[in-house]
């Protein structure tokens, strides 16, 4: 469903571990607007809600719910740098403004 990179994951560890929240799943949630942009979200989260399914990628648990599940199918989570900034960046399929990176 989802595939953490190895990079996202090493940021996503240390995060967990800067924040104190090691051994806590992270939650993934994708909403669409009106005008069809995703939008993502993502934080630590231990509460377990019915509908969720849970995913292991890289060592990453993550918790995916019910309405993000579909739009979530075949997503790519990285961490990369732009413009000398470096960010978690979706790279998500299901999304009708997602253009695959060029080489």
């Amino acid at each position: 469903m989802i595939i953490v990179t190895p990079e996202a994951a090493k940021q996503i560890r240390q995060a967990a571990e800067q924040s104190f929240t090691q051994g806590l799943p992270l939650r993934i949630a994708v909403t669409r607007s009106a005008d069809g942009m995703f939008h993502y979200r993502m934080g630590f989260d231990d509460e377990f809600q019915v509908g969720d399914i849970s995913v292991e990628t890289e060592g990453i648990n993550l918790l995916v719910d019910a309405d993000s599940q579909a739009l979530c199918q075949g997503m790519m989570l990285d961490f990369v740098e732009l413009d000398g900034n470096m960010e978690f960046v979706f790279m998500n399929p299901n999304d009708p403004h997602y253009r695959p990176p060029q080489d």
